[in-house]
């Protein structure tokens, strides 16, 4: 099909182009030849009279024409692909698609568990892609690189709908042997503290909040797994910071504590986010719904 003399096939080329920055691996990810891309960009820089990928070295860099154009590239074929996959009749028990979620390790710990064991049960064709949260999480859900996200609000973006899945306050754990009796915020301040550093960049949201509240941390060891925080506090007098729901779900360690912070911290209010143009996807929808259940 073409519009305007463009081959319309050849936006897919170009978008493969753009994302991997190699001809070689687009080419593979089209299932096409190394020559017949090199062919595709020629004929993109033909049509747009602009070189659009540049040869530097032992790699190519976006022409300006190009970092222009990518973005409304990767829109337009958002835009088709969920025009194609939209149905009216949605059957989760036949649904085959492959859902893309960007989360943080915390959602991972937490909710990911129940909701895809809920989903082997409930839509057992579908396939998910579980992706680490970075430090722009929403500007994967903004190139169509993901479908959904599940972030801090502070994370997520004005540009596209979403909704608060649920508030989570924070407490933190703390070796049994220090006793039940709240922290006070001499002792939160000068402990050391297990602190959770997200591995692809970033701050960690405990530390944010409590810079906000004034209230200081002495990270004594930063982990990027919440998974090793528990490991880290048993035996020591270091304290760590955490959602509740990750607390709660440490409990079953005998020699951990769950004890109130010095002061209440604002909670975290984890949103679950969507591109705007699937809004009314029913494979979304679904899950959208199916998120909610999950984290009642």
């Amino acid at each position: 099909m073409r519009f305007k003399n463009l081959d319309l096939n050849l936006l897919a080329a170009l978008d493969a182009l753009f994302r991997h920055r190699n001809v070689s691996r687009a080419a593979e990810e089209m299932f096409i030849t190394q020559s017949a891309m090199s062919n595709a960009l020629a004929r993109l820089r033909d049509y747009f009279n602009d070189p659009l990928l540049v040869q530097i070295g032992r790699r190519m860099d976006v022409s300006p024409l190009g970092e222009t154009l990518a973005g409304q590239v990767r829109d337009i074929l958002v835009q088709i692909e969920t025009a194609t996959h939209t149905v009216r009749d949605f059957d989760p028990a036949q649904a085959a698609q492959r859902v893309t979620m960007i989360v943080s390790d915390y959602s991972l710990f937490t909710i990911i568990p129940p909701f895809l064991a809920a989903m082997a049960q409930r839509a057992p064709r579908l396939s998910f892609d579980i992706r680490a949260q970075q430090t722009l999480p929403h500007l994967l859900l903004e190139r169509g690189d993901a479908d959904l996200l599940i972030a801090p609000k502070q994370f997520c973006s004005d540009d596209h709908p979403s909704e608060i899945l649920f508030t989570d306050d924070f407490c933190c754990i703390v070796d049994a042997a220090r006793g039940p009796a709240p922290l006070s915020r001499a002792e939160f301040e000068t402990c050391g503290h297990v602190v959770m550093q997200p591995p692809n960049g970033g701050e960690s949201f405990a530390v944010r909040i409590c810079r906000a509240a004034g209230l200081s941390m002495r990270e004594e060891v930063r982990t990027f797994s919440f998974a090793s925080m528990p490991l880290f506090v048993n035996g020591t007098q270091r304290i760590a910071l955490v959602q509740r729901r990750l607390a709660m779900s440490y409990a079953a360690h005998p020699n951990l504590r769950i004890v109130e912070p010095p002061i209440i911290l604002p909670a975290l209010e984890q949103t679950l986010q969507w591109r705007e143009h699937r809004d009314r996807d029913p494979l979304i929808a679904w899950l959208r719904s199916q998120l909610r259940a999950i984290c009642i």
